[in-house]
């Protein structure tokens, strides 16, 4: 894509070759693609709403770091 067009593909040209091998009609992508992001619309949404703050992946995380892992059957 950035010999073609100067743009860098994301996921959803990935997913297309997916859903032509699926076999999946074209007329459809535009649909999946916009049904796979809506639980994250949703999330941001929800996430808005609460305390009026998107957090976004480029944030600066200011969590606790060098936590040792838990399995999930031994944490509280």
């Amino acid at each position: 894509m950035i010999k073609e067009k100067g743009i860098n593909a994301n996921v959803d040209f990935y997913s297309a070759t997916l859903y032509y091998v699926l076999c999946i009609f074209t007329d459809l992508f535009t649909l999946l693609f916009a049904m796979s992001r809506m639980a994250g619309w949703g999330a941001h949404v929800l996430e808005q709403q609460s305390d009026n703050r998107l957090i976004r992946p480029r944030a600066k995380y200011i969590g606790p770091r060098d936590l040792v892992y838990q399995p999930i059957e031994k944490r509280n």
